[in-house]
């Protein structure tokens, strides 16, 4: 897929770890952020399926959980 320019802002501590790590691994800033973004929207999109699938057991075991976590 074609790249696309993108901005945004940084903390400054986020972003010197950030090249700290470009450099340590010795990958593009680019790289590891298409990489961070594209695994953190993967991981956000199947939340709320998996929340409502624990929601449900924490709802119908409540009483059982409760007694294993003592």
């Amino acid at each position: 897929m074609k790249p696309v320019k993108f901005a945004t802002q940084l903390d400054a501590d986020v972003a010197d770890k950030l090249r700290s790590f470009a450099a340590e691994t010795d990958r593009s800033i680019s790289k590891i952020v298409n990489e961070a973004v594209a695994e953190y929207l993967a991981r956000y999109r199947v939340r709320p399926a998996f929340r409502t699938a624990l929601d449900e057991v924490i709802t119908e075991h409540a009483e059982l959980l409760e007694r294993l976590a003592k």
